[in-house]
């Protein structure tokens, strides 16, 4: 079958192939822990889902304006006033079966052949794949380790150019947990504020999932309420993952014209959807304190235990619920040491590559997860890593450790030829069992 030139630019997620994967080991009896997927392991609050169980036997079962029910868009845009210090009005949100129709939908609705669009890198993977999709240039801005991957915004200035069309931010980061500051968003602002046709998408799906500090939104700074698309929704904060419902705060002049994209693709979203997304935002938010509070003990228990193994380092996130620890000192790429935790370890990861190519030389993992599960995967993945130790970069781990290395044993490394690539390629590489397989390297 011939397909159109634009889907060899569409890329994927590899958190969903890496969970099909380890659902296969599964199957032949494999025990696999899971701390690959970006989803919250609680339950959605139970008083959201009687909501929803409630709206069905109430009718809600039929089509509704295509930017959302008239009630979840007031209940959103109060939400969103209350939280960002703003005021947004029920005419600026427009509400999407989850997040990533408003990635697309903004960037198809504002962004044309050649257009520039500024991004984080390592970063979801969705932002390149959107952007090349409509024929974009993609312009990736490195997060680096040394800024405890806060964004350079003096970078991100420096990059922003006559055909820059969208500067795209998320904080809390998805991969590396890392957040902006107001200072740095006042700053990008200034500059924004210097080319009348540049926008600003800003992901804060993470936003209420803090655990140091408080989170600004740059539509709140002087002049960029019109200037900046926020992007926000249900599916972590209320553990909606599988419920599909998010939305976006728009300038009012773009708000019509995302509505417009909603009703050529979508319709709307699922009627009883909605109305459990305004119990959710009106109800009790006690379940959402307690789950961010786990998270919190999560986080604690995952950076102090891979501090503790020879060859990883990890930053404190300050932000989301992942770690992205840094693998150089083992000698692997992000990709065998990936591969190497899921086929030998039972440890489901995700290479650094899969946020994109500044993501190489380190994986990335999900501690929504039991703290049992936690300590269980750290323990693994401390014995597989020290099994494949080659004795140079055991000395190197056991010298970025402040340990002394005796007697140590020379392992085998994991076999494998694939190699970090950008964002949505393939290449091959060797599994632990030594057949080759297919490995995607772009991920959630």
């Amino acid at each position: 079958m011939k397909f159109a030139q634009r889907m060899g630019r569409l890329g994927t997620e590899t958190a969903f192939e890496v969970l099909v994967r380890a659902k296969a080991l599964e199957a032949q009896g494999h025990e696999v822990i899971h701390l690959e997927i970006g989803e919250p392991d609680f339950d959605t609050p139970a008083a959201i889902t009687e909501a929803a169980c409630d709206a069905l036997r109430a009718g809600y079962t039929h089509y509704t304006p295509a930017p959302g029910m008239p009630q979840l868009r007031e209940a959103i845009a109060a939400d969103a006033t209350a939280r960002r210090g703003v005021t947004f009005s029920a005419d600026d949100v427009v509400v999407t079966p989850g997040g990533k129709p408003i990635m697309f939908f903004s960037i198809l609705a504002l962004v044309d052949a050649g257009d520039e669009v500024v991004y984080p890198n390592p970063g979801f993977p969705i932002y390149e794949s959107m952007i090349e999709f409509v024929g974009g240039r993609a312009v990736p801005i490195q997060l680096e380790e040394a800024r405890d991957f806060s964004l350079d915004v003096e970078k991100l200035c420096a990059a922003i150019g006559p055909r820059t069309r969208m500067v795209i931010l998320n904080s809390p980061h998805n991969p590396t947990g890392g957040m902006l500051s107001r200072a740095d968003l006042e700053l990008l602002a200034e500059t924004v504020r210097r080319h009348p046709d540049l926008i600003v998408l800003s992901d804060e799906i993470y936003s209420r999932m803090i655990y140091e500090g408080e989170h600004t939104s740059i539509a709140a700074l002087p002049g960029m309420r019109e200037r900046t698309i926020v992007l926000d929704g249900f599916s972590k904060i209320y553990a909606m993952t599988g419920w599909r419902l998010g939305y976006g705060l728009f300038p009012r002049e773009l708000a019509p014209a995302v509505a417009k994209l909603m009703s050529n693709s979508n319709s709307c979203t699922a009627t009883f959807t909605q109305m459990a997304g305004v119990a959710a935002l009106t109800g009790s938010q006690a379940p959402c304190d307690e789950m961010v509070a786990e998270f919190r003990r999560r986080r604690d228990v995952i950076v102090a235990g891979l501090n503790d193994i020879p060859g990883l380092t990890c930053r404190t996130p300050r932000g989301a619920f992942y770690v992205f620890p840094n693998i150089t000192a083992t000698g692997m790429s992000s990709r065998e040491v990936a591969d190497l935790l899921l086929y030998e370890g039972g440890v489901a990861a995700l290479a650094g590559t899969a946020f994109g190519a500044y993501g190489e030389g380190y994986i990335r993992l999900s501690y929504a997860n039991s703290i049992e599960n936690i300590e269980k995967a750290l323990a693994s993945i401390k014995r597989t890593l020290a099994a494949h130790a080659h004795p140079v970069a055991a000395a190197t781990a056991a010298r970025a450790n402040g340990r002394r290395t005796a007697g140590t044993k020379a392992g085998t490394k994991a076999s494998a030829n694939g190699k970090a690539s950008k964002t949505g390629k393939t290449a091959s590489a060797k599994r632990g069992d030594g057949k080759t397989r297919a490995v995607a390297t772009s991920g959630e």
